[in-house]
């Protein structure tokens, strides 16, 4: 009896050093950044020579639903937009931020993401942008 409590006590005391030492490696990973995140952020983000926040907006939100996206939240003062669509039995959520860089541009960041995991498909961004471009020509060419 009194072996079988020791072991029980050593396994006990090797658990809990797992585990602490789990989490502890899994929050230093959170924060590191490779080239990849630096890449993935540049096919996602587009510059637009205009300043009109609230327009670009807009046509966020028709170019996402022509590419079936439902709009699941919309705010004009945090600049963001996310959508939803399903793919089979999964969904793709897209989020994309409209932010100011400077007095007469504007940055269009998209976030794709498959279930839970990133789309780091260049496809994917540049498809939606195509859309936006020609959205955002159509808007200036004032036509519906």
């Amino acid at each position: 009896m009194i072996k079988l409590k020791k072991y029980s006590f050593v396994f006990f005391v090797f658990l809990i050093v797992s585990v602490l030492s789990g989490c502890a490696s899994t929050a230093i990973k959170a924060f590191e950044t490779d080239e990849s995140q630096v890449k993935l952020r540049s096919m996602q983000t587009r510059a637009f020579d205009t300043a009109d926040k609230k327009k670009m907006m807009q046509t966020v939100i028709s170019s996402m639903q022509d590419l079936d996206f439902v709009i699941d939240k919309a705010d004009l003062v945090l600049g963001s937009v996310t959508g939803s669509k399903f793919l089979g039995y999964s969904s793709v959520v897209m989020t994309v931020t409209v932010r100011p860089r400077g007095e007469k541009q504007l940055l269009v960041r998209a976030n794709a993401q498959y279930e839970t995991r990133s789309v780091e498909d260049p496809a994917t961004y540049q498809d939606f942008f195509n859309v936006l471009e020609k959205s955002i020509f159509l808007t200036a060419q004032q036509v519906d």
